[in-house]
């Protein structure tokens, strides 16, 4: 973790995020390094649909018609925090954290990532196979803090 301050730190390049299941774990695992700072922009917890809608700008089609854990929504999070945060790496996230709330279409543990870097945007879809909520959360963080540092390096 340490590492990844390091390089967005020597490469000058800023992160921001928008997080829903993860509800801010993203941006406090960040932010619980010393030189978090110099690296780290900001944060939205988008929680509710409203929030995604009202404040990232998603579309509410988007949401009625794939909904809040897809990966159209997880792209215009993404998008549209860039235009927001203006950072150089931007990073949605979106799921069904548990341990209810998921169907046989979407199923406890589904995630999206979505990560976007310069003009360059790519949604990761993951299956998480615990069932238990807080794992659910610190895995997606875990999966998302390696891709920031893959598209970081």
């Amino acid at each position: 973790m340490k590492s990844l301050i390091k390089i967005l730190t020597k490469k000058k390049l800023k992160i921001s995020f928008a997080e829903s299941c993860t509800g801010g774990l993203l941006a406090s695992t960040i932010t619980s390094i010393s030189g978090a700072s110099k690296v780290f922009n900001l944060s939205f917890i988008t929680y509710s649909n409203q929030a995604k809608i009202k404040i990232l700008k998603v579309n509410k089609n988007i949401i009625k018609k794939y909904g809040a854990v897809s990966h159209e929504c997880c792209l215009a999070m993404v998008e549209n925090l860039s235009k927001i945060s203006k950072a150089n790496i931007n990073v949605s996230i979106t799921g069904i954290a548990g341990p209810k709330g998921g169907t046989k279409q979407k199923p406890v543990g589904l995630v999206y990532i979505g990560v976007k870097k310069g003009n360059k945007t790519q949604i990761y879809k993951c299956l998480f196979k615990s069932k238990k909520r807080s794992s659910i959360q610190k895995t997606t963080v875990k999966k998302a803090l390696n891709l920031i540092l893959r598209i970081a390096k």
